[in-house]
């Protein structure tokens, strides 16, 4: 069975760095979306970017394009979150996913639309 294991998170204060990586276990993913959400207490799960097989990439919103970069190097089988200017309200846990190629790039910023998903990585920002 296919897993993607999280790691990266940790404490940080306000506007300080982290990187979040997700290593597939197996290069069958290489074909696949690779998306990172989070989660909030109580909320549910929130699509924050995700990267194509072609190397293109999609964000939730231009201000977290503006802080967040995902990248993913298929050698390693790894997708990449950096986090630059992290503030309180990033405080979430921080999930990768993977999804099934091919379909219209709207359904990719849906949890839904993934089928294998990490255990999730924990990021706390101090102000």
């Amino acid at each position: 069975q296919v897993q993607l294991v999280e790691s990266g998170g940790g404490l940080v204060q306000a506007g300080g760095s982290l990187r979040l990586s997700c290593e597939a276990s197996e290069r069958t993913l290489t074909a696949f979306v690779l998306g990172w959400f989070r989660q909030y207490p109580g909320k549910e799960r929130a699509f924050v970017a995700a990267a194509m097989a072609s190397a293109s990439f999609i964000y939730s919103s231009d201000s977290m394009k503006g802080r967040f970069t995902i990248s993913r190097d298929n050698a390693k089988n790894t997708v990449y979150l950096q986090m630059n200017n992290l503030k309180p309200e990033d405080t979430a846990v921080y999930y990768c996913a993977a999804s099934a190629p091919g379909r219209p790039v709207w359904r990719y910023y849906s949890p839904s639309s993934y089928t294998i998903w990490g255990q999730g990585t924990q990021v706390t920002v101090s102000s």
